[in-house]
């Protein structure tokens, strides 16, 4: 019996339906998921998508499939969807509930998380693909250190390092690549720009890879030649507070314990009010999933669960730094899964 099928009983749902596409590909496999969704029946599951992905669903589904044309669509959404049937209150949009609500005489009950809950523990096989997207994540920084260089935009850094790393075999970008240089480092989320990179700067790189479908996040800042005492000062807060950090992942901890070590460290050296956001958060299928570790996540760790480490500290007008592991949850502790080097580098 599929978890889920527990997960309905507790509900008391007749059926789900999944439409997150994360969601989707995890219980199913089929790797065009947005173009699709599963109906879960308390004793089993099946994938629904149309005629342009006949040859596909059937190669890669792991779950029964219905090739379903359009003009079908609404008789065979009906006939699966009996009862009291839950949806993904978080991603279907209020419209095509709308729609669904005439198609099909059931009872519609918003859920939360009964998928996502699923995927908080990684199984051996997800680590490893998040394992092997680390890897292309850490060979990619080693290959990109040589174009930080002053005359270099951050534009040019990005789409250098996006053409390595599906050079090398990632199938995307993970996510937007954040190239933040100079004053734009006090940006958490400052994508790659026009702007040259000047000396005496700080320069920080937020990337990942992705193998099948799954994603791997690190960041690291270096410095181009001599920096002030104050950026250098902040590097070092930073860095301190994530090796802190790191020494505090292990099973049974509270994601806002963990967030809470770091930003005693920050605050102690004079920067707590310039840590702008959570700790870290879970990465999987998707670059943003649970446990999260902020200042009140209640998630416990558990063992196989992946998660970032990334302290920052952004002061407006000056710079900003922040360092970034992926991090697994073991039975004793954890294992960082990404190993560039992190002690302060000048190019």
């Amino acid at each position: 019996m599929h978890p889920l099928s527990k997960v309905l009983e507790d509900a008391g749902l007749d059926a789900l339906m999944v439409t997150q596409p994360e969601n989707v590909r995890y219980l199913s496999g089929f790797t065009s998921p947005k173009d699709g969704w599963v109906v879960v029946h308390r004793e089993g599951m099946v994938l629904v998508t149309d005629p342009r992905y006949t040859v596909q669903a059937e190669q890669e589904s792991r779950i029964p499939h219905r090739i379903v044309p359009r003009e079908k669509a609404a008789e065979v959404t009906a006939e699966l969807l009996k009862g009291r049937v839950g949806f993904e209150a978080n991603h279907l949009a209020f419209g095509r509930l709308e729609a669904l609500r005439e198609q099909v005489p059931a009872e519609w009950v918003p859920t939360h998380d009964l998928v996502e809950k699923l995927r908080l523990v990684k199984s051996p096989e997800e680590i490893r693909h998040i394992r092997a997207a680390a890897k292309l994540a850490d060979e990619g920084f080693g290959h990109i250190l040589p174009f930080l260089r002053p005359g270099s935009s951050e534009l040019d850094i990005a789409l250098e390092l996006e053409f390595y790393l599906r050079k090398r075999g990632s199938e995307g970008i993970a996510f937007e690549i954040i190239v933040a240089s100079g004053e734009r480092s006090a940006m958490p989320h400052g994508a790659a720009s026009a702007k040259k990179l000047l000396p005496g700067e700080l320069v920080t790189l937020d990337f990942g890879a992705v193998v099948e479908g799954y994603r791997s996040d690190m960041t690291r800042t270096v410095a181009l030649g001599e920096v002030s005492r104050e950026l250098r000062a902040i590097y070092d807060a930073v860095l301190e507070a994530q090796q802190r950090a790191l020494e505090a992942v292990r099973p049974g901890k509270l994601g806002k314990e963990v967030d809470g070590v770091a930003r005693q460290v920050l605050a102690g050296r004079g920067y707590g009010e310039y840590f702008a956001h959570g700790l870290g958060h879970g990465v999987g299928l998707a670059i943003h999933e649970g446990p999260s570790l902020g200042r009140l996540s209640e998630h416990v760790l558990e063992p196989g669960m992946v998660v970032t480490v990334e302290p920052g500290v952004y002061v407006p007008g000056v710079g900003g730094c922040r360092i970034e592991d992926l991090v697994l949850v073991t039975p004793t502790g954890h294992e960082v899964l990404s190993h560039s080097p992190k002690a302060f580098t000048s190019l």
